[in-house]
Parts: structure tokens; C-alpha cells; sequence
């Protein structure tokens, strides 16, 4: 049995708490016959409820889901699912106590090939995070990227596998986008208890080199055809895409100059004429998802930090007015720019937290519900952004500042959250950042120095780049 999810004690004794004494050797049967180990090259992927094999499936049937699932993380190339015991543990506990959104690529960013050879599947990885996910009572969400080598013109076999950037950014051949559509489906499967599926990410693999332009027919066919393998597995399987690049470039550079700008810069027309078409041509969509930062191609915050955010807010504005209000998702955003090795560490934790608070902010004054921050864990104990200490070091697992801006906001700001305004005094009102419901208020001081901020009736200190909660 794997290691975590569902197949764990506690999940055996709450089965012997509902059926009784009397039938503890059936609860532990019937258990144990529903999961699997995760395969290696060569088994088979596992099958569906209606007869077929899974892998760690709930013994219950989850509850239907909904199209928004709220504030969470991208795990990355490492992660809490692997590490030290303790620290594993420590990671654990830390993510069970408010459990959170977690988003988990197919292959790539700590899983494996998912299918190096046809119809030859290699899930161990995967099976690895998705039942992390589960232990922490986290709502799992697969981003359907990146393709086998053998669906793109590379070589079959787990060995051949070319983990290049250039590779693993290379979008699936025409020919083989049913192939594709087909693993989406069986990973589907696989997870029954996984309702959420982003398709694809950032359309990579998908720009024309001829044209200077988005692939936006290719990229909609695939999507459609994943799109139905999905719902035909199960209709209440919940899909979305395109997980564009919002990109914008300085307000001087017109060369893709759009209507959607601000003094942040302008929206690149290419991105929205690929968003148009999607939209238009699209099978069907539960929810929409953009990626982006607040700050333009060539890394300038407009016209600082934090009225960069701004950006956030016209594009969610945007994308809700174009897809006719449906659900939207920020798949990563991002506040910081990174260098050339895309480490941030530019700036102290405390200006990071405050502008990436003023951030998500900004995102759900444009109409966003739902979002996911890119969590670059390393494995040594430096990791500017981070959630948590990295769980290879013996004492990792703990909790960063990040971490709790994030469950923070995610507890006081779920999806269906009704916004309230605030008074401000007068004076305050340039330098600071508010948002509020009739529980809470978020306030962020955006100088970098200490501040008496007047909010909400309340007169308190703030130092520096403070980030503080009121409650109402």
C-alpha cells in the first residue's frame, strides 16, 4: 500500500467506526482490495469504479464538486512528499490543520513520465503526490502537462526520456493530440476522487514561429478532445484551460499593443486573440485559468511594486466579462521577478509578503475566486518564497511567512466571499491596501517604513511593509 491517503489507519478505524465491530475484517478487506500500489514501466494504468482498478480511491464518494475550490499551491520539483520521516510528518500536520488546494502536473515538476512507452504507464510518482495531497485533505487539481516523449517526435521508453526544458515544453504532434486526450482519461480514472483538470499549461509548444503567433486552433483541439475523454469518464469532472500568459509589455513598446493597458503597460494582443478564439470554439468549460505577473516581458514593475498589481485586476476584470462569469482561476501569478536562473530573492520576506498580499488582492477585485501559488521548494534550507523548510533537511516542514499569508487568505476569502468596504483615514489612503468581508480585514502597509494606520474605525502601528488581520 502506498505510504499515505487513503489507505491509512485512521482511514481503516473511521471505516470500523461506520459498520461497526462486527464487520472490521470486511471494512479492512474492502479497503485494501480498492487501492493499489503505484505502477512501474509496463503495468497496467489502472482502471474505473465500474469494474476497473484504481489507485487509492476514497471509500466513500467524494462530494460533488464545484468549480471553484479557493487559495492554494503548484507542488513543484520538490516537494513535502519527499524527505526526511519527521519532516514529511512535520509537513503534514502543518497542511492538515486548514487543508488546502493542490495543484500537481502530470508529468514534469516532481512526476515522472506518466506513459513512456503506449499503452505502458509508469504512475509511481504521481500516485506519490496525489497521496500526499489526500493526507493533508487537500482538494486535489491535475494540470494535464507535459506529454510522453514518444507523442511529440521523441524516442519511447522511461530511459529515452529527454527532461530538457526545450523537451518538455514541446506540445503533443497533431497525430497524437487523440493519444494525449486518451492518457488524460486514464489518469482520470486512475483518481476518481480528482475532479478538477487544468488542460495543458501555458500553451507551451503551441506559439507559431511563422506566423509570429499563438497556435490557438491546435492548442482548442486538444483541449476539446480532452475536454470530452474527461467528461465521458465522469460527467461531473470539472475542466478548464486555456492557462494563458497574460504577458504585457512597457506602455511606450505598441508593437502588440492592446486595448487592455494601464499604467502597468499593455496586454500583448496576441495573448487575448489566442484567449478569443479558445473561448469561442471551446467544447465546454467549468471554470477558466490564466497565468501572469504583475510586472511587463522585460521585468519593470509599473509604476512601482505595488500599483503594478493592478495588472491583476484588469486582466481578471477582463477574462470574466469574456467568458460570460465563469469561475476564474490564476493557475500561477507572480509579483517578484526572477533572474536568470528565476529565483527570487531580490527583496526581504517582508516586502515579498506584502506585495504578493496586495497581489491576490488585486486579483479578486477583477472577480477571481481561485488561485495558485507557485511554490518553488529547493532542498537546502535558502528559499526566498517558499511555504515551508524544506522537508530533506532534518529539521524541515515548518511553516514560512508565505504560507500563512496564503491559508490566511484562503480561510477568510473563500470562493462566494461578499466584499465589503472600509474607511480609511484620508492620510492612509495612498499607502494602504484593504480588503474586507464582514469577518475580516486584510490591511497591508506598501512603505518601507512604519506607519499609525487608521482602518475600519481602529488606530494600530504597522512596521514597515506590515501585513496585519483585523477582526470585525
Amino acid at each position: 500500500m502506498g505510504r499515505h491517503g487513503w489507505n491509512t489507519g485512521a482511514r481503516r478505524w473511521r471505516l470500523t467506526a461506520l459498520l461497526g465491530t462486527g464487520a472490521v475484517a470486511l471494512a479492512l478487506l474492502l479497503t485494501m482490495c480498492s487501492i493499489q500500489p503505484g505502477n512501474g514501466e509496463g503495468a497496467d494504468p489502472g482502471t474505473s469504479a465500474d469494474g476497473d482498478r484504481v489507485h487509492g480511491t476514497p471509500a466513500t464518494p467524494p462530494a460533488r464538486p464545484k468549480p471553484d475550490v479557493g487559495w492554494g499551491f503548484t507542488h513543484t520539483q520538490y516537494s513535502a512528499d519527499e524527505g526526511k520521516p519527521g519532516s514529511i510528518r512535520q509537513a503534514e500536520r502543518l497542511l492538515s490543520a486548514q487543508p488546502l488546494p493542490q495543484n500537481q502536473h502530470l508529468m514534469g515538476w516532481g512526476a515522472d513520465n506518466p506513459e513512456p512507452s503506449p499503452g505502458r504507464y509508469q504512475f509511481e510518482a504521481l500516485d506519490r503526490r496525489i497521496d500526499f495531497i489526500r493526507s493533508t485533505g487537500g482538494t486535489p487539481v491535475i494540470t494535464l502537462c507535459c506529454a510522453p516523449d514518444w507523442m511529440k517526435g521523441g524516442k519511447a521508453g522511461a530511459k529515452n526520456t529527454d527532461w530538457s526544458q526545450r523537451a518538455l515544453e514541446t506540445a503533443p504532434s497533431p497525430a497524437h493530440y487523440e493519444d494525449f486526450a486518451e492518457l488524460a482519461a486514464t489518469v482520470a480514472k486512475r483518481y476518481p476522487d480528482v475532479r478538477h483538470f487544468i488542460v495543458w499549461n501555458e500553451f507551451k509548444g503551441f506559439f507559431d514561429d511563422s506566423r509570429k503567433r499563438w497556435d490557438y486552433e491546435g492548442y482548442t483541439r486538444l483541449y476539446n478532445l480532452v475536454y470530452a475523454a474527461l467528461k465521458k469518464v465522469n460527467k461531473e469532472n470539472l475542466v478548464g484551460g486555456p492557462y494563458l500568459v497574460m504577458d504585457s509589455y512597457e506602455p511606450r513598446d505598441t508593437t502588440y499593443a492592446s486595448a487592455l493597458k494601464g499604467p502597468w503597460g499593455s496586454i500583448d494582443q496576441r495573448v487575448l486573440d489566442a484567449f478569443g478564439y479558445w473561448n469561442r470554439n471551446k467544447a465546454g468549460a467549468d471554470f477558466v485559468v490564466v497565468d501572469g505577473s504583475s510586472y511587463t516581458r522585460d521585468d519593470e514593475l509599473l509604476p512601482d511594486p505595488f500599483r503594478a498589481t493592478e495588472k491583476l485586476t484588469a486582466v481578471s476584470q477582463w477574462v470574466k466579462q469574456q467568458s460570460g462569469g465563469l469561475p476564474l482561476w490564476w493557475a500561477e501569478y507572480y509579483v517578484e521577478p526572477g533572474d536568470d536562473d528565476d529565483d527570487r530573492e531580490g527583496w526581504s520576506e517582508a516586502q515579498r509578503v506584502a506585495v504578493q498580499a496586495t497581489g491576490m488582492m488585486a486579483m479578486v477585485r477583477g472577480g477571481a475566486s481561485s488561485g495558485f501559488y507557485w511554490n518553488p521548494q529547493k532542498k537546502g534550507a535558502a528559499c526566498a518564497g517558499c511555504l515551508w523548510r524544506a522537508t530533506q533537511l532534518g529539521d524541515g516542514g515548518s511553516g514560512l511567512p508565505m504560507l500563512d499569508l496564503v491559508k490566511r487568505f484562503g480561510k477568510e476569502f473563500p470562493p462566494g466571499t461578499r466584499y465589503e468596504t472600509v474607511d480609511i483615514a484620508q492620510d492612509d489612503v495612498p499607502n494602504v491596501r484593504v480588503l474586507a468581508d464582514d469577518k475580516a480585514v486584510l490591511v497591508v502597509n506598501t512603505l518601507n517604513r512604519a506607519i499609525q494606520a487608521r482602518v475600519d474605525g481602529k488606530t494600530f502601528d504597522m512596521p514597515a511593509y506590515g501585513v496585519r488581520w483585523l477582526e470585525r
